[in-house]
Order: structure tokens, then C-alpha cells, then sequence
């Protein structure tokens, strides 16, 4: 078996972060506003990136900064002191996918790590080659490529590493750089503004008129641009045997909910496969992880993408998927031991009532059951039968026979009535 893959995993804030690290992430990428292609879900500052950097740091993992926005002039003048600020922090490599922004890069901080991000549309082995003599010392490739392109690339370097996406959403672009969102509402998806019109439902006006038709393309419906979400856990296996460096999760306008769950599959999944787990083993586990992704996530539908060549369909024609049966309703903050039980310290989301049927996702995925009755209020210790998360800092105490660490996520299954 090669060696393990590193787990990145994305970081919209500092918690974000903090949760995506304790449920398996070797490494995490996160950025500000301005550079990063996320410009509107990013709570980053610079004093949140030197916190989060040092906390990575100290559990012996990294983070990686996003610099990756097809730049224009105005965004290079910005540049210069944002990378001067930067290398004080000594993040452990930039993302970038503009030569513009690698001059500046190059021009203030020449030791920095690079990467190339998916943007720069990496596609083929001379590509490869052409970026690593700039200086990349890991190679992001595009999402459109096939595995076995992706196993020819790897090959092909020396020294290079290689990274590829294995799970999140998927848009109507050549790896991102799409002109839709400007277009149409004038927000740019290459600075990190896309305001996702391939999710839209399309009408059609007949020209000089006012009244609209619903574009029926066909029986599926009319969201004919609306990509299903990448999915590839079970692939794990032959993604691991070609020797990719670097697996990439999508997701930093995502929940720490998703994060929890999301990272910490393919931590269990990735640490099955290095632990030499017999084939039928591994896929029945796979499969497993699998269905929870499904069932318990919102989503649009997974597809394998452009890596595994197969009848997959890539779009879905109906919109988003129904509702997951279970809904995200809290954070364990802390624990303490009070007699035969411990003592959970829960930051409520959403709602959480005590008649509920809850689990508890753990790091590396392990999952348990938990039950809300006799919760109290954290402020006043009263008991309660139901809290609500809503915009404040709801926090609850549940007792619970098991130890549960921090940055462990919980959720209810939702009633008939309340789905």
C-alpha cells in the first residue's frame, strides 16, 4: 500500500477550523476575504489565522492560505502588504492559481510553500512540469481529469506532490473559473463572489413580452445546470494506490456539522485502508460510510465526477435532494466526570428537545447514542425540555455514561411533523 494521503479539510472560521483539526484533518485551508475565493462566508482575520496557525502547530498539523482569485491590478496593490503580513505567520503553504499573484508572492516571500490551485486548470503532464519549475511543490489538479490521467501526471514528476478533490459540491465550470455569476448579477466566481446561478431554476420569456414559461428541458424538471456533489469514499482505495499525496474536501461556507461528518469518514476510511483491512472488510465499511454521508447529510445527490469514467450522472434535473431525516442540533464544548457520568457542555444549534433521539459523531466517525432527558441550562442549572440555538449562546448540560470529547457534533432524528 502506498503511503497515507494527507486529509485536507476547508476552514470558514476559527471554530470551523478548531472542529475540521479534532475529527481527523492532517491539514486545513482557510484565507481572507479579499484572496481567497470565498469573499461573503468568511469570518477570517488576520489575528483568527495567527490563532488558528499556532493551534494547529501545537497538535502537529498544518494550515495551508488561499491566495488562489484570478487577480486583477487593483487586488495586486492590496497584495503586497497582505503577503508581508503573512509570512509573519508562517503558514505551511499558499494556494495560488494566477502568475501575477506568484510574482508578488515570489517578489516578498521566496521561501514561502506553494501549491497550485485547481484554478490554474492543471490538466496534463507538461502542465505539471511547466508549474513545478515555478516552484510549486504541490500541484492541485482539475477536477476534470480521470484517474488514470491523474496516475500519469503523478508519475510523470519527481519530486512534485500531487492533490486531488474527493468530496463536496461540483459547479458548471472547468474547475471553477465560471463567468455565470458575473454575467447575470455581476458578482465574480473568480474573486470568490459566485452567487451559484447552476442552481438556479430557469425561466424562458419570449422576446417583447412579460409573461415567463418554466423551462421544461425534459420529464426531470428544469435545473439544468445543477451539478450533484462529489462522492468519493469508496474510491478511496485505487485513489490511495496511485500514489496522490493529498486528498481535498470541499466545503468553507459548510457547517461544523458537515465538517464532522465529512472529515471524519475519510479519516476512518483512509486509516481502514492504511491498517491493511481485507478487501471485503473494507469495502462493507466504505459502504457503510458511505450511506451515512447519504442519509445524514443535506445534499444534492453524490456522483463519482470525471475521476472514474463509469454511466454516473453528473447533474441532477430536480433540484436539491430531500431533506436529511436527521437534523444538526449541537457542539460538546467540554467534559467533565461527576460520579458514574460525565458531564457534557453543549453549545445548541438549531433545536434540541429531550424527548429527542439523538447521536453523537465522534473524531474518526465513531458514532453512539445519547440521550437529551434531564438536560439543564448551563447559565441556571434548571432543568428544561427544550432548547433553541437560533443567533445566541445557547448552552446545555446532558449527562451521558461515555466520555465525549470536545468538537464532538450531536443529532436528531426529526419527527414526520418536523421534517
Amino acid at each position: 500500500m502506498k503511503k497515507k494521503p494527507e486529509l485536507l479539510a476547508p476552514a470558514g472560521n476559527l471554530e470551523k477550523l478548531k472542529t475540521a483539526l479534532a475529527h481527523g484533518a492532517d491539514a486545513v485551508y482557510c484565507g481572507l476575504p479579499d484572496f481567497s475565493l470565498r469573499t461573503r462566508v468568511n469570518d477570517f482575520s488576520l489575528a483568527d489565522i495567527k490563532e488558528g496557525i499556532e493551534y494547529a502547530h501545537t497538535l502537529g498539523k498544518k494550515v495551508y492560505i488561499t491566495l488562489n482569485i484570478i487577480a486583477r491590478d487593483s487586488h495586486l496593490s492590496k497584495l503586497k502588504s497582505h503577503v508581508r503580513k503573512l509570512k509573519a505567520l508562517k503558514p505551511d503553504a499558499i494556494f495560488i492559481a494566477d502568475p501575477g499573484v506568484l510574482e508578488t508572492v515570489k517578489s516578498i516571500w521566496p521561501e514561502a510553500r506553494l501549491s497550485l490551485s485547481t484554478q490554474a486548470n492543471c490538466t496534463n503532464a507538461a502542465s505539471a512540469r511547466f508549474w513545478a519549475k515555478q516552484g510549486f511543490k504541490r500541484l492541485i489538479l482539475s477536477r476534470e481529469l480521470g484517474m488514470q490521467e491523474i496516475a500519469a501526471i503523478k508519475a510523470s514528476l519527481k519530486k512534485t506532490e500531487v492533490e486531488v478533490f474527493v468530496h463536496g459540491a461540483l459547479c458548471s465550470s472547468y474547475s471553477g473559473r465560471c463567468f455565470l455569476s458575473d454575467y447575470l448579477i455581476g458578482r465574480s466566481a473568480n474573486l470568490g463572489d459566485c452567487a451559484q446561478p447552476c442552481r438556479w431554476e430557469y425561466e424562458i420569456k419570449p422576446r417583447g413580452h412579460e409573461k415567463s414559461l418554466i423551462a421544461g428541458e425534459d420529464a426531470h424538471g428544469t435545473y439544468f445546470l445543477n451539478s450533484k456533489d462529489l462522492c468519493l469514499i469508496e474510491r478511496l482505495p485505487e485513489i490511495v494506490r496511485a500514489g496522490v499525496d493529498a486528498l481535498k474536501i470541499e466545503g468553507r461556507a459548510k457547517s461544523v456539522y458537515y465538517l464532522a461528518n465529512v472529515v471524519g469518514a475519510y479519516r476512518r476510511a483512509l486509516d481502514l485502508i492504511a491498517g491493511g483491512k481485507a478487501k471485503a472488510a473494507l469495502t462493507k465499511e466504505l459502504s457503510f460510510l458511505k450511506s451515512e454521508l447519504t442519509e445524514k447529510l443535506n445534499q444534492r445527490g453524490y456522483t463519482e465526477g470525471f475521476m472514474f469514467k463509469g454511466e454516473d450522472n453528473l447533474q441532477n434535473y430536480e433540484g436539491n435532494f430531500p431533506d436529511s431525516p436527521w437534523e444538526f442540533c449541537g457542539q460538546v464544548i467540554s467534559s467533565s466526570r461527576q460520579g458514574k457520568h460525565f458531564m457534557l457542555l453543549v453549545k445548541v444549534h438549531n433545536t434540541l428537545l429531550a424527548a429527542d433521539e439523538l447521536e453523537i459523531v465522534a473524531p474518526a466517525y465513531r458514532v453512539g447514542r445519547i440521550k437529551a432527558k434531564g438536560m439543564r441550562d448551563a447559565a441556571t442549572g434548571d432543568e428544561i425540555k427544550e432548547a433553541h440555538g437560533g443567533g445566541g449562546d445557547s448552552r446545555v448540560l446532558i449527562a451521558s455514561g461515555q466520555d465525549w470529547p470536545a468538537y464532538s457534533v450531536l443529532r436528531r432524528r426529526l419527527t414526520k411533523t418536523s421534517l
